[in-house]
């Protein structure tokens, strides 16, 4: 477990595709690193678009967006290079010995085909921003929720697949040596799935992004359970694109729409904290957009 004195604030803003995630998510980091606190943005999506909210442009690279906010996007070749650190030499020294490959193509199959091995060090990279404590807040935005609820089951999967590993790897034809240096590495990989699960248990702030819509509410129960069943607390649901103004036939019809499943949410998961965030009249994009959702997301915290 982290110390929470040292470490990293992570808060982690899990919802499906164009509900707003990465808009909270951006507008969080933005708050706390005008509280004074260090913060960085981070996005885990396949398509991120934290660049685009702050607009900014160029390579999807750590850098500065604001005074004491930085805005970073991390993708697969940055998973790979992480276990190539990590793990990358130590494991194609044991396995070129029987097997005739190099050294690119060897990184490229690892991570590649064990299963969960892209998530955990995702899951890896998070934490080890935190245990780093370079920032005071790293805000985490998630892929969409379905590879998001993919990911936090990929530890598990990865723990399981290790577990039986060394009854498979014993038999390869390799000397003592070798064989010691595969159940080591097999070890260490244990060890670092189930860091990540306590992590992701322990020391993350969960937040889930919806939106009042009649699908979107009849699948938050499930949402919640399989969170749940990985031993994840949702702390704060967040409801998005709440038509407050009524000035026009259209959001007048849409509002009345929406009470309904406000009040389901509000009834059904009244243990949670609810935030509602308003349909804004243009998009949320920039910094002075983001601080306005910014005061409505953290107001009071620290």
């Amino acid at each position: 477990m982290s110390d929470p004195a040292t470490d990293a604030r992570v808060h982690m803003f899990l919802g499906k595709g164009g509900v707003g995630k990465t808009t909270c998510s951006a507008a969080t980091a933005l708050w706390h690193a005008e509280s004074g606190e260090a913060s960085l943005a981070i996005s885990t999506d396949p398509t991120p678009s934290l660049s685009h909210i702050f607009e900014i442009e160029g390579e999807h690279r750590e850098r500065e967006v604001h005074p004491g906010l930085r805005v970073t996007e991390f993708g697969l070749q940055d998973v790979r290079d992480m276990w190539d650190e990590q793990f990358g030499r130590d494991v194609y020294a044991v396995f070129s010995s029987f097997v005739d490959i190099d050294y690119a193509s060897f990184v490229r199959f690892m991570t590649s085909v064990l299963p969960g091995l892209n998530e955990e060090f995702m899951v890896f990279y998070i934490r080890r921003l935190a245990l780093e404590a370079r920032y005071r807040h790293v805000v985490w935005d998630t892929a969409p929720l379905g590879q998001t609820l993919a990911l936090l089951g990929m530890p598990s999967m990865l723990a399981e697949h290790l577990r039986t590993a060394p009854r498979i790897y014993s038999h390869l034809r390799t000397s003592g040596d070798q064989k010691e240096s595969v159940m080591g590495m097999i070890r260490s990989w244990q060890r670092l799935a189930g860091d990540c699960m306590q992590f992701l248990r322990e020391d993350v702030r969960l937040s889930l992004v919806t939106i009042p819509e009649a699908l979107a509410v009849r699948q938050l129960d499930d949402v919640l359970d399989e969170l749940r069943r990985h031993g994840l607390a949702v702390r704060r649901l967040i409801v998005n694109n709440v038509v407050q103004v009524t000035d026009s036939p259209f959001l007048a019809r849409k509002a009345a729409q929406q009470r309904p499943h406000l009040a389901e949410l509000h009834e059904r998961h009244g243990d949670l904290s609810i935030v509602e965030i308003p349909l804004f009249p243009e998009e949320v994009r920039g910094v002075e957009r983001l601080r306005t959702v910014g005061r409505l997301l953290c107001p009071g915290t620290p």
